[in-house]
């Protein structure tokens, strides 16, 4: 018989594929359920409700983000781009969601969160006091690395990191 924790950890993974598939308000909690083969009461032994199942998948990318902001220092720009990039692919999925359905900011506070983790990455790229034009590079820089963690998700990450982070330090002036 599996382990709370493995079943926990199953259900999360299903979720989030139905999640990205069909956005989280499109998917039933029977649906999920469904697809494991478990009964609804057993989900809900799992996870109280839809709400909680969701926070539980996007948990990791707060963690990851609020950890990387939190423990990096300014200096090489370019290798901050890249380890930046390597951290939102992780999370392309939960990136997916988001922009298939943007109440999904309202989880664990999301919107306003994502704003910080941008103000925190362009301080560490450009310091403190940016003049408006490099700070708007930056924000384009980093929005257009997110934008290619969705749209080019499919492709191999060799294939999109280069790229992304080539055209992130262009606009940074790299």
């Amino acid at each position: 018989m599996a382990r709370p924790s493995d079943t926990k950890a199953r259900i999360q993974a299903v979720a989030r594929e139905l999640f990205v598939e069909q956005g989280v308000q499109n998917t039933s909690l029977r649906q999920i359920s469904d697809r494991l083969g478990i009964t609804k009461p057993a989900l809900y032994y799992h996870f109280a409700s839809r709400d909680e199942l969701v926070s539980s998948i996007i948990q990791p990318l707060v963690e990851d983000m609020e950890r990387f902001v939190a423990t990096r220092e300014s200096g090489d720009a370019r290798e901050l781009l890249e380890d930046y990039f390597d951290m939102i692919w992780r999370h392309r999925d939960i990136t997916v969601m988001i922009v298939r359905e943007m109440s999904m900011l309202g989880y664990l506070d999301l919107g306003q969160r994502m704003f910080d983790w941008r103000r925190r990455l362009i301080t560490l790229l450009l310091g403190p006091d940016p003049a408006p034009a490099r700070h708007i590079h930056a924000t384009v820089a980093i929005g257009g690395m997110s934008d290619c963690s969705v749209e080019y998700a499919h492709l191999p990450l060799d294939e999109v990191k280069p790229a992304a982070v080539e055209a992130a330090a262009a606009a940074l002036g790299l």
